[in-house]
């Protein structure tokens, strides 16, 4: 995989604990900051899109 341009999500409160995003050709990738192993998800651009407006509507 290559280098991933990694952006903090804006929901991220002060702490340790951070979703992050990055886009590649490859799909949607997601880590949190404070897993150890460093584990990555990868997902396609569609079902990332519809999660984050599932989560717009349950918490807007």
């Amino acid at each position: 995989m290559p280098d991933l341009n990694w952006q903090k999500s804006s929901y991220c409160a002060e702490g340790n604990s951070c979703v992050h995003v990055a886009e590649t050709t490859d799909g949607v990738h997601l880590t949190e900051s404070a897993d150890p192993s460093r584990a990555i998800l990868t997902t396609a651009p569609g079902a990332f899109a519809e999660l984050v407006r599932s989560l717009k509507e349950s918490h807007g």
